[in-house]
């Protein structure tokens, strides 16, 4: 979208850092990156600019440069989905038709056009598979089959389009969201501002001059309102909440100022939690974080310390039970579930900008502009423990 000045929040910022615990690695492309989809066992699919996608599967050792899809030479990669080392499908985002889907079911040697933005005034942001499917023996081989695909406001609503078949077809919603706000938008900064929970539920994030806000959609049975909840609709440690069918609700995120190009950029779950985080885009020093209250979706407040700079992806390492987030001006974590950030820097071993020129994650690895990759190495914590105002 397109998005302008952020007032700098008033808190304390932690003067602790610990180094930055990016490995650099040979992407062999100058694109920019801003797609990134690591599915396990070595196995990653990266996107950027002028058509490009890249694949590994031994852990980033060595990015191949795959096939450009037909007629993608000057599309702009978003993002990407990956099912396994065969499988993937990679957004562009373009006004109208320059939106599109291809899908590769042999490595990348060979793309087919599986959808183009029908809207000729349409911008798509983000497109997400459910990691856990609800019925995955009617889906195929495949774990992330039911798809969502979000884009910028037309006649006054967000686009939604549906796939139940691993990206082959997609529909659109016929369950229109929320008016749109003034200068409303989403971001296409890292395929992170949309988060599909499962079938029944799924939120995304916005920005724009009239402020930043969360929209989530959840699908319950028929009714439910007057009976007990239904609790696969309840996170983990929250108080139970009941569902309406096709019933969306929507929550206004805190920030002092906003503009056509701050707000929220990026929403992601962990550890029974779930954090946000933004800023203003052209001023990289201007962060915002917010973590979420046990009342969601409603009820998320300002990091008390929020990131040191704009931030783009943030993700929660369920391995070292820490959230990480990234931005142009750097890297940034919190062990309190984004209440409070602390920035990493780089080692004396590592490049001076380690740190810093970041687009977006897909744990264990990050991308940037000019084919920047990083792969993250295990923080130690104890050494560099948060100081205490």
């Amino acid at each position: 979208m397109k998005a302008g000045t952020i007032i700098s929040v008033a808190l304390t910022l932690l003067a602790a850092t610990a180094p930055a615990q990016w490995d650099i690695q040979d992407s062999h492309t100058t694109a920019s990156l801003r797609g990134i989809d690591s599915v396990g066992n070595g196995v990653a699919w990266a996107s950027g600019t002028n058509g490009t996608v890249l694949r590994t599967e031994d852990g980033g050792y060595v990015w191949q440069l795959c096939a450009i899809p037909p007629e993608a030479e000057k599309l702009d990669f978003r993002g990407i989905q990956a099912f396994d080392a065969n499988t993937a499908i990679v957004m562009s985002s373009g006004k109208g038709d320059l939106s599109r889907l291809y899908k590769t079911t042999d490595g990348c040697q060979t793309w087919k056009l599986v959808f183009t933005n029908p809207d000729k005034d349409g911008f798509w942001d983000a497109i997400r598979f459910d990691s856990k499917p609800i019925k995955p023996d009617n889906y195929g081989p495949h774990d992330r089959c039911f798809g969502v695909l979000l884009g910028d406001p037309v006649d006054g609503r967000f686009p939604h389009f549906l796939s139940f078949d691993c990206g082959n077809h997609w529909e659109r919603q016929i369950r229109q969201s929320p008016d749109a706000q003034i200068g409303e938008g989403v971001f296409a900064a890292s395929n992170s501002s949309l988060q599909v929970e499962s079938m029944g539920s799924r939120t995304f994030v916005t920005g724009g001059p009239s402020g930043p806000r969360i929209l989530y959609l959840g699908i319950g049975p028929e009714g439910c309102l007057s009976g007990p909840p239904d609790p696969q609709k309840v996170m983990p440690g929250s108080p139970a909440f009941r569902f309406v069918s096709g019933h969306w609700n929507v929550d206004k995120l805190p920030l002092a100022s906003s503009s056509n190009t701050s707000g929220a950029f990026s929403i992601a779950s962990g550890s029974g939690q779930t954090v946000v985080v933004g800023g203003n885009f052209e001023h990289p020093n201007n962060g915002a974080a917010w973590y979420v209250t046990p009342s969601y979706p409603f009820g998320f407040k300002l990091a008390q310390t929020p990131p040191h700079g704009y931030r783009s992806a943030v993700a929660y390492d369920a391995q070292q039970k820490l959230w990480i987030t990234v931005g142009p001006n750097g890297t940034d974590i919190s062990t309190d579930d984004g209440r409070n950030w602390r920035s990493l820097k780089p080692s004396p071993t590592d490049p001076p900008d380690a740190d810093k020129n970041w687009n977006a994650l897909s744990l264990p690895f990050v991308v940037g502009p000019n084919g920047r990759i990083g792969k993250l190495r295990p923080i130690n914590l104890n050494d560099h423990p948060p100081k205490k105002e």
